[in-house]
C-alpha cells in the first residue's frame, strides 16, 4: 500500500491514466494477435513505463530503456530487422547507459528524481546533423549487405534513433520529438511485418502507444524547462 501511495503521489492523474490506457491497449492487442511471444508483451510494457519515467526526467527511465533495448533487439532479430537489432543493441542500449550516467550526474537542485534540463547550441546541432548523416549512409550499406527487410524504413529508423539517443544524452527536451519520429517510422516498419505475420500487429500497437507517450513526454519536458529556467 505504501508503494502504491508513493506511485500515485509521484505521478499526476494524467500520467497514470496515459500509462494505464497504454498498458491495457498493449495487453489487449497481445491477446488478440499474438498470445505466444511473451517477450514482446514484456518489452512493450517496460518501454511504456520507461517513457513515463523519462517524462518526469527520472533516470529510472534510462535504466528501463536498457532493458527494453535488449528485448527489442531480440524481437527485431526474429523478423530479420537487423537494422533494428544493431541499432538498439549497438547504439540505443549503450547510449541509454551513457544517458543514465549523465542524468545521474546532473540532478536538478540535488534531486535525483529529476534531471536538470540541458541545452544544445547551434554548433552542436550542426555536428549532430552531420554525424547523423554519416551514420545513416554507413548503416544503409551495412543493412543492405545483411539483406535487411524493408531497407529504407529500417535505415530511417537508425537515423531517428541516433538523433533521439544523442539528444537524450544531452538532456534536451527535443529527444522526445526524435523518439516520436522514430515511433512513426517503426509503426510503418512493423505494419509491413504484420502483413506477413499477424502476431506483429501487437508490436505496431506498442509503438502507437509509444507515440502518444513520447508526445506527452515532450510537453512535460518543455514545462520542466520553463519551471527550471523561468527566464
Amino acid at each position: 500500500m505504501k508503494i502504491l501511495k508513493k506511485i500515485t503521489a509521484y505521478f499526476t492523474k494524467t500520467e497514470l491514466a496515459l500509462c494505464a490506457s497504454s498498458i491495457l491497449l498493449i495487453t489487449a492487442s497481445f491477446l488478440l494477435f499474438d498470445r505466444s511471444n511473451h517477450l514482446t508483451l514484456i518489452a512493450s510494457l517496460i518501454g511504456v513505463i520507461s517513457i513515463l519515467f523519462n517524462a518526469k526526467g527520472n533516470p529510472a527511465g534510462q535504466f528501463l530503456m536498457i532493458l527494453f533495448s535488449l528485448l527489442y533487439g531480440y524481437i527485431s532479430y526474429t523478423f530479420s530487422y537487423y537494422g533494428e537489432m544493431i541499432t538498439y543493441l549497438g547504439m540505443t542500449m549503450p547510449m541509454a547507459l551513457f544517458a543514465l550516467i549523465s542524468w545521474l550526474r546532473h540532478p536538478y537542485k540535488g534531486r535525483h528524481s529529476e534531471v536538470e534540463v540541458g541545452r544544445v547550441g547551434k554548433a552542436e546541432i550542426l555536428f549532430m546533423s552531420l554525424s547523423a548523416l554519416i551514420v545513416t549512409v554507413l548503416f544503409y550499406f551495412l543493412l543492405s549487405f545483411f539483406h535487411t527487410a524493408n531497407l529504407i524504413p529500417s535505415t530511417l529508423s537508425v537515423t531517428t534513433s541516433y538523433v533521439a539517443v544523442y539528444l537524450t544524452f544531452r538532456r534536451s527536451p527535443y529527444f522526445s520529438v526524435a523518439y516520436a519520429l522514430n515511433d512513426i517510422v517503426l509503426i510503418v516498419l512493423w505494419i509491413l511485418a504484420s502483413l506477413e505475420d499477424s502476431k506483429y500487429v501487437s508490436v505496431v500497437v506498442c509503438f502507437i502507444a509509444f507515440l502518444f507517450n513520447d508526445s506527452y513526454c515532450f510537453a512535460n519536458w518543455k514545462a520542466m524547462a520553463k519551471r527550471q529556467c523561468p527566464n
